[in-house]
């Protein structure tokens, strides 16, 4: 029997999140998309670049590559959780994930106009790597933190995720502006080295969960089955499961279309800054750290008004923000309402991602060993709404060349959102009268 609320356990679990956080501050938010606008804009072509023969705009590219990262996590996801569950190799999972991602990283080091296409293939590949180590670590919450615990355990995971972030995040921000400090003259390196740094930070880390999550347990039933039928069984199993737990269901609803807009947002939001306002790189990193730093507060404060308001009243307060957020996004035109909305979006943001993680977690079946399984279907959600989320923004700003359209539209996705929570919120009442 494992150890619930083991409070080594727990800090190892949240290391996962200091290791691979680092990725999504610095590749998805901040200097990536700032390296990558700055070498794909041209004065012979702008923002047009050419991927394998096509002419594609340049944000438009790696919003679409993104998409395409996640969709293919979507598909794998289910099946990969599945087969963990049932053969007991969650850990090798998580493992090989972060190999993949972060090993990509490290190759991003190579990246440059003239490297286009292997360097997008690096950025993809990335992406599917942090996706699924992800997924495999949040299926270890249930297992690690008993249900009472889980609002506070999810909220340090993502702390933790913050502070080791911004710590990397910071030793990078020398690198990009004081490269003159290491003796480096060329424009492009300090960016590239942030890349391999990334990647190193990613793998040493992630060690330290790795050997204190406890051992996987094969499913008794599918020890002697082969790959398809331990999978597919394991699979129909808890499908089967979550088709008759009417809160789950309705809360995967409202989870999918809020996330279209938040995971969108905090994906795009540097390169709106960039080439909307024409924010210096200095400036936007500046700017993300700020948000990585509130978020830290964001977890916290929003575990604690859960434990007062329950967490679908929460939510339901932070969505209603996000809208605000949206509509204020579309008519900012300097930096200084960009560093107050950042200030907003951090807060809600750590937010809304610790206590979304902890709602679902709560409501999976207590005793299962099917965590990553359940959990798959979560994950598989979230990258789904990434999927609609950035194909939408591509397609708004490709259609339009205004990424401001694109910001409003992503409005919609929030109010969609908040219908679902009001209707998970009568849901959990009946649920409760029934006890």
């Amino acid at each position: 029997m494992i150890e619930k609320d083991n409070k080594k356990t727990i800090r190892s679990w949240a290391f996962f999140d200091w290791a691979n956080s680092a990725y999504n501050l610095v590749i998805t938010s901040t200097i990536f998309p700032v390296y990558y606008v700055a070498i794909t804009t041209t004065k012979l072509h702008g923002d047009e670049v050419t991927f394998f023969g096509k002419t594609v705009i340049n944000t438009v590219l790696s919003n679409y590559a993104l998409a395409v990262a996640y969709l293919l996590m979507v598909v794998l996801l289910p099946v990969l959780s599945s087969y963990a569950d049932a053969k007991g190799k969650k850990k090798f999972f998580m493992k090989l994930f972060t190999y993949i991602g972060s090993f990509s990283c490290m190759g991003l080091f190579f990246f440059k106009l003239e490297t286009l296409e292997a360097g997008i293939i690096c950025f993809v590949l990335a992406a599917m790597g942090y996706v699924g180590g992800v997924m495999f670590n949040n299926a270890y919450l249930p297992i690690i933190a008993s249900k009472d615990n889980q609002d506070k355990v999810s909220a340090q995971g993502f702390s933790y995720g913050y502070i080791g972030s911004v710590i990397l995040q910071l030793v990078c921000f020398v690198f990009v502006l004081k490269p003159e400090l290491f003796g480096i003259t060329d424009q492009s390196l300090p960016a590239q080295i942030s890349f391999l740094l990334v990647g190193i930070w990613w793998f040493l880390f992630a060690q330290i969960p790795f050997k204190a999550l406890p051992k996987d347990v094969p499913n008794a039933g599918y020890i002697n089955k082969g790959i398809i039928k331990s999978s597919f069984g394991e699979f129909a199993k808890v499908w089967g499961q979550l088709k008759q737990m009417k809160f789950l269901k309705t809360y995967l609803i409202a989870f999918f279309f809020y996330s279209m807009g938040v995971q969108t947002i905090m994906l795009a939001a540097a390169g709106f800054g960039a080439k909307v306002l024409k924010l210096e790189s200095g400036s936007l990193i500046a700017v993300i750290l700020i948000i990585q730093l509130v978020a830290i507060l964001g977890a916290w404060l929003m575990s604690i008004l859960a434990k007062k308001l329950g967490n679908i009243n929460v939510l339901m307060i932070v969505v209603l923000i996000w809208i605000g957020c949206c509509i204020y996004g579309y008519s900012i035109t300097n930096q200084y309402q960009f560093y107050a909305l950042a200030a907003i979006v951090g807060l809600i943001m750590g937010g809304i991602q610790s206590l979304s993680r902890s709602t679902y977690s709560k409501h999976i079946p207590e005793h299962t060993t099917d965590t990553a399984s359940f959990f798959s279907f979560y994950d598989a959600t979230e990258k789904l709404a990434i999927v609609i989320g950035l194909f939408s923004f591509a397609f708004i700003e490709g259609l339009t060349h205004n990424m401001r359209q694109s910001i409003i539209a992503l409005a919609s996705f929030f109010i969609v959102g908040l219908v679902s929570l009001a209707f998970l919120k009568k849901t959990e009442r009946n649920e409760t009268a029934k006890l």
